[in-house]
């Protein structure tokens, strides 16, 4: 019998379409913080923040790196449109640690050429993967 307090979650990305099923929460990043969603939210469309998304099931909650995109969130409906969404087992963690460095080094050493916003953005993609992955 379906558990009356749960609603559909997709997430969708260009390759493939990630996840599809009931659940009881999801949990997620925002550009205005951290967000978490249960069945009879108020309707909203949000954009994205890298992070790490958790969705909870009957049963057990999963985690996945969740990188950049939009959310539309209905009462009894949640559609996420991510640019890219990884499971813990589709990440390389010696290649996120690296990543980190990389965007760490950029921000330290910045010089009038780098582009903060972007070397911002990939230090919380890197993290959000080692994250999923501890």
């Amino acid at each position: 019998m379906a558990d009356e307090r749960n609603f559909r979650l997709e997430i969708i990305t260009p390759e493939r379409v990630f996840y599809e099923g009931d659940v009881n929460m999801v949990e997620f990043n925002t550009t205005e913080g951290e967000i978490g969603v249960y069945k009879g939210h108020v309707p909203m469309t949000v954009i994205i923040n890298p992070g790490v998304l958790t969705i909870s099931e009957a049963d057990r909650a999963k985690n996945a790196a969740l990188h950049a995109g939009f959310v539309e969130i209905l009462q009894d409906k949640v559609t996420v449109l991510a640019e890219s969404v990884e499971w813990p087992e589709e990440i390389d963690k010696a290649r996120a640690e690296a990543a980190k460095a990389r965007a760490e080094e950029r921000l330290r050493t910045k010089t009038p050429e780098t582009d903060i916003m972007r070397a911002e953005t990939a230090l919380q993609r890197a993290i959000a993967r080692i994250n999923v992955i501890s």
